[in-house]
């Protein structure tokens, strides 16, 4: 369990505070609005009402105590950038930023944020890849060249072992967890039989995965 500060609480807030809820974080919210952290307050352990650009405020809040600070700021750069700069200068431990655009990241790395998370930009990637691809159920980019894919199972792969199709020596992939009527297996052994009804979380560069999942 980890103490986080998240600020700003729009909609990309809001799902943040749930998801943390949901996880079993301690969760202390932000924002100006007294609306918005009135609907946010049954998903966080605690939550104030202030400006975060003020120094006085966020030192109120004691910064060094939190093991991380997620500035969620959207539609208002100039406040994102000085609550980053701002938390980094109280002692902030992490400082996870939002951007909004590609350039907006090179500022806020510049004035502290140890990560940017670029929401609009990651759902468009991730919805381009899942809907031009037959086969690809899910997605997940973990650098320039590598990925996590959920696919369906390849139907000439059914009814065979994952030591009869050499799976890792011929694609250069490797099957991390199979999938059937919702329930997740994590233990893939050579003698795992595939058949029909799985989908398969395989794990490679994203070349490999395109070539042999036709994606």
């Amino acid at each position: 369990m980890k103490s986080i500060l998240l600020i700003g609480l729009g909609r990309f807030g809001r799902h943040a505070a749930a998801q943390l809820r949901q996880l079993g974080h301690e969760v202390m919210a932000v924002d100006k609005d007294e609306d918005r952290v009135n609907e946010v307050l049954p998903y966080v352990t605690n939550a104030q009402i202030g400006d975060s650009t003020r120094a006085d405020f966020l030192r109120s809040l004691g910064i060094p105590d939190f093991d991380v600070c997620i500035v969620a700021i959207g539609g208002d750069f100039q406040s994102s950038l000085e609550t980053t700069s701002l938390l980094k200068e109280l002692g902030a431990h992490q400082v996870v930023a939002r951007g909004e655009q590609d350039v907006q990241t090179k500022f806020l790395l510049l004035v502290g944020a140890d990560e940017v998370v670029y929401p609009e930009k990651q759902v468009a990637v991730w919805t381009a890849i899942r809907y031009s691809s037959d086969h690809l159920l899910d997605y997940i980019e973990l650098d320039d060249r590598h990925s996590i894919c959920e696919v369906a199972l390849p139907p000439k792969w059914a009814g065979h072992t994952v030591k009869e199709l050499d799976i890792r020596k011929r694609y250069e992939i490797q099957i991390i967890a199979v999938k059937k009527d919702g329930r997740m297996n994590v233990v893939v052994k050579p003698d795992t039989l595939l058949d029909s009804d799985m989908t398969l979380l395989v794990l490679g560069e994203y070349r490999d995965l395109r070539k042999c999942f036709r994606i």
